[in-house]
């Protein structure tokens, strides 16, 4: 209370100074009278505050993309299906096979698998129709696996390009053979790269993207 008194006291202030006169003649007819000084000290209110809103807390919580984790037999299928390509690009690797012994080691447990798939021309053909058909156009497989399937069989469909040089550009010696071993090795690591990436990473339950081949599937996967 006192403390609002000094700062904004509501009556003005009167202060009396008198002083006797001196013994000086010279100052004594300034002296003779008293004289009063008077300090006002109008009161002041306080400015009005503007009045603010309160702060609302804002809460910041991470939210998923919507999509379900996938679930075992999900991931099993999704990695099954990247072998798909493999085996029928796997005559690609030819030259390569021959003269890294690590890629033989990898190879050689998926042998009787790429003699079955290889024992019918037309297996190849008929796994792709199973696919597209019976996986990818079924709405009662996750979109899970019928991206990864859609994957796989765009990726077996971009090896007619190959397929088509390595017939019509059959060299027998010199630079031709050597771009054409060139280009089957090139294609037969991109496969095999696709193969472990895709796979492995079905198997842990992550989405793989293959270059080139990502964008197509997801158009024709709804």
């Amino acid at each position: 209370m006192a403390m609002s008194n000094l700062l904004y006291p509501l009556n003005p202030t009167t202060f009396t100074l008198s002083r006797k006169p001196l013994h000086s003649p010279f100052l004594s007819s300034f002296t003779n009278q008293p004289y009063l000084i008077t300090l006002t000290n109008f009161a002041t209110k306080p400015r009005n505050k503007i009045p603010t809103k309160p702060r609302r807390s804002t809460h910041i919580t991470a939210k998923s993309n919507g999509d379900n984790p996938a679930d075992t037999s999900d991931r099993l299928i999704s990695a099954i299906c990247y072998f798909y390509p493999f085996f029928d690009g796997i005559q690609y690797g030819k030259y390569v096979i021959t003269q890294f012994t690590p890629i033989q080691a990898v190879i050689q447990p998926l042998v009787p698998a790429i003699r079955v798939f290889k024992s019918f021309p037309f297996n190849g053909f008929l796994v792709f129709l199973t696919l597209y058909f019976v996986v990818v156009r079924n709405q009662n497989f996750s979109r899970y696996v019928r991206f990864n399937t859609m994957q796989a069989i765009v990726l077996d469909v971009l090896l007619i390009f190959p397929d088509v040089l390595e017939r019509s550009f059959n060299p027998r010696g010199g630079l031709g053979l050597d771009l054409l071993m060139s280009l089957d090795s090139t294609v037969f690591l991109f496969l095999f790269v696709c193969l472990i990436y895709g796979s492995s990473s079905c198997l842990l339950g992550q989405l793989p993207r293959l270059p080139i081949v990502a964008d197509a599937a997801d158009r024709q996967v709804l």
